[in-house]
This record gives C-alpha cells, sequence and structure tokens, in this order.
C-alpha cells in the first residue's frame, strides 16, 4: 500500500514531537488518527496538547480523536479503544509512541521513576496493542509499530542506564512478542529506532540541551519511516527491530540531508542515538 488513506490510526502521546510528526504524515495521506494523550491543558515547558495536535491533523488533510488519558490506566486505554472505533469504525494500527527517558545510573534513580517508565514504556504498550487485537485481527492491513531499540547486549548498553534500558528493551520485548503470538492473524509487529539523536524535548532537557538539539535529526526522518513501514502489506514484514534510516535507504532515499534539525550539518557531527553501535 502507497497510502495511508482511510486508515486508522490509535496513537499513544503524539501531542508533540516524533508521535505528532508521524500523525501528521499519516493526515497528509487522509488517515483518521486517535491520540491518547494527557496533555489536556498547555504545559509551561512543553509545546502543544492532545487538543492542538488533533487540530493539526485535521489541516494535514486528516480526521481526528483527541482522547485525555494515560497509558497507564486501563480504563483511558479501553476509552480510548472504544471512542477510536466508535469515531471511525475500527482500528488498523497501533504506534505506541508514549515513552519517558530518565538516564540515570542504578543508585540514582528514584524508584517512582523506575515505576514510571515501566507503566508507561512496557505496560503501556502492551496494554495498548492488548485492548486494539480485537480490531487489529479485523483489518485488512494491521499493523503494530514501537518506538523501542533493537536488543542490544553489548555490556556498554546493558550497564550505561539500566533502569531506562530495562523500560525500552521491555517496549522491543513486548512487541516481538506479540508479532511471534499473532503471527498466524497476519499482524505485523515490528520497532522502529534512529541512528541519530531526534530533535525533542527528551534530547533537549534529558540528552545534551541545545548542542545535542542541533546534532540531532527532525522527528520528520522517523515520521516517513514509520510511514513506510505502515503502508507495507502486513506480512511483508513482522517480528522485525527496524532502523529509520534503513528503512528509508530500501525506499531508495540516499540523502539525508533535509532532515538535519540545522541545515548543512553534516552527517559526521550528527549525535548517534543510544543502543546502536
Amino acid at each position: 500500500m502507497a497510502t495511508l488513506e482511510g486508515r486508522t490510526l490509535l496513537l499513544s502521546g503524539g501531542s508533540r514531537g516524533i508521535g505528532l510528526a508521524i500523525a501528521l504524515r499519516a493526515a497528509r495521506d487522509g488517515a483518521n488518527v486517535a491520540l491518547l494523550a494527557k496533555t489536556d491543558t498547555p504545559h509551561p515547558k512543553l509545546e502543544g496538547t492532545v487538543h492542538t495536535a488533533a487540530e493539526a491533523v485535521v489541516a494535514a488533510g486528516g480526521r481526528a480523536l483527541a482522547v485525555v488519558g494515560d497509558v497507564r490506566d486501563d480504563d483511558d486505554i479501553a476509552r480510548a479503544v472504544a471512542a477510536t472505533v466508535d469515531a471511525f469504525g475500527g482500528i488498523d494500527i497501533v504506534v505506541n509512541n508514549a515513552s519517558v527517558i530518565d538516564l540515570s545510573g542504578s543508585t540514582d534513580l528514584p524508584a517512582k521513576r523506575y515505576d514510571l517508565m515501566q507503566d508507561v514504556n512496557v505496560r503501556g504498550t502492551f496494554m495498548l496493542s492488548r485492548a486494539a487485537l480485537p480490531w487489529l485481527r479485523r483489518a485488512e492491513n494491521p499493523h503494530i509499530l514501537s518506538l523501542s531499540p533493537p536488543l542490544n547486549l553489548r555490556p556498554a548498553w546493558l550497564g550505561a542506564f539500566p533502569g531506562y534500558m530495562l523500560a525500552k528493551y521491555g517496549m522491543t520485548l513486548a512487541t516481538l512478542g506479540l508479532a511471534a503470538e499473532y503471527a498466524s492473524d497476519g499482524i505485523a509487529a515490528n520497532t522502529l529506532w534512529p541512528r541519530t539523536t531526534i530533535a525533542t524535548a527528551a534530547v533537549r532537557y534529558s540528552l545534551g540541551g541545545e548542542a545535542m538539539m542541533r546534532a540531532s535529526r527532525t522527528p520528520e526522518v522517523y515520521a516517513d519511516a514509520a510511514h513506510v513501514v505502515l503502508c507495507r502489506p502486513s506480512s511483508a514484514c513482522t517480528g522485525a527491530s527496524l532502523i529509520v534510516e534503513d528503512v528509508l535507504r530500501g525506499v531508495g532515499v540516499t540523502d539525508f540531508s533535509g532532515y538535519a534539525a540545522v541545515p548543512g550539518t553534516l552527517d559526521e557531527d550528527l549525535q548517534p542515538d543510544i543502543f546502536l553501535d
């Protein structure tokens, strides 16, 4: 499939950053986009709410549904799935975008932050995907896509920030597990991760401020790669840990300069993302 026209995406998060970029890319095809996010009112540091994101989806050519809720809350997940089906008639795609980052070392990581990362990243991914499964099984080309890394078990990555590693690898394990369990139902479940850092609020506030932002690519590179994956027949690829740039190269993209957050930044000057060698 070359387009997401008429297809329905249920996306966790999406008020800003990568999730919003994925939503807008789908909207330009004429997709239906349901956003489950907590940001009901403006944040003092972060741009956008679930409502402004929905407005942007409509402006880009899609249909939108804003669901204020928390991916940690089972009732909110059930409400989001029900509202999406009521508004659009089904669910074709689940994008697990909601995620919490904390790069503290093991002894510096507060227990509440550890629990938050596990609840949002791992449990949220599993529960949202699970809640949508009855509808994905009815879809013509069903996909689950989680924004998480490959399982790189090199000690350098296992020991860098174990709390966050466990949460992000947990997202990947949940997704790969669903891929194996539902392969016979034709549901594709894959993960997607970039080779460079992406210019988002998480990078600004958790990784290195403005210097890191300038050494990053824009969220659109992630969105374009996600679009490629989600347009594929679900039978073509499942249970894979995909890399953003490799996906785009696979469809003929050779020049990534347009994705630099600062125009003119050379590829060798970009910051490599974590968990990749």
